[in-house]
Parts: structure tokens; sequence; C-alpha cells
């Protein structure tokens, strides 16, 4: 039993460690024409996670009247103008300057959200 039972433990954890291995990682253009693996502690959101987690929050904002629809206007205007600029970026290869501006940008587009849905200067009552 033991014969048996140590190469099949030994086989399910390699079956479970190779695919893990083999995952493969986008890369991108540095400044200097080289590449770079994404950070390894971040993950990357691409175009249309960050611009759908965002107009989401826009959306519930102003469903539930954190937002105005003025303001829900302005900053999805914000939100497109930021993918504009990134679409802009990857068509010549997204540098590691351009990735951390865009990065910067979306941080600050959130922090924007946040703020707007926070300030009670909207709400209905």
């Amino acid at each position: 039993m033991k014969k048996i039972l140590i190469p099949a433990i030994a086989l399910a954890a390699a079956s479970v460690a190779v695919p893990a291995m083999a995952q493969n990682y986008p890369q991108h253009r540095d400044d200097r024409g080289g590449r770079y693996e994404q950070n390894r502690g971040a993950v990357w959101q691409n175009i249309s996670q960050r611009k759908y987690q965002l107009d989401r929050r826009i959306d519930q904002g102003e469903r539930n009247g954190q937002l105005s629809r003025r303001e829900a206007t302005r900053l999805r205007n914000e939100l497109n103008a930021l993918v504009r600029l990134e679409r802009t970026y990857m068509r010549g290869g997204l540098t590691t300057r351009e990735r951390a501006e865009l990065d910067r940008r979306y941080d600050r587009l959130s922090v924007q959200v946040r703020m707007e849905r926070r300030d009670n200067d909207n709400r209905r009552r």
C-alpha cells in the first residue's frame, strides 16, 4: 500500500505545482527599448478592468444619490479621457514611465470618485 501511496502523493503535488510554474506573465517595453515584467507584488489591471470598476462606482454613486448627474458626467468624461490616453500610449508600446503615469492618473481619479461620493453635497433627501 505504501508503494502506491507515496508515488500518488508525489504525482498529485507535481500536478498542482507545474501549472503554477508555467503561468505566462505579459511583458512590456521599458524606456530603453528593453522588456520588463510586471511588478511581482502589484497586479496591473488593463484598460477594461480599471474602466469597468471606476464606471461601476460612478454608476452606483449616481443611482443611490451620492453623486449628482453633473458630477457623474464629469467623472465619466475624465475616465474616458484617461482611457484614450492609455490607448495612445499602448500604440507604441507601454513604457515604464507611461505605465507609472497611467497608474498615478487612475489612482487620482479613483480618489476623486471616492471623495465626490462621500462629500454629501448632492445627496437627495
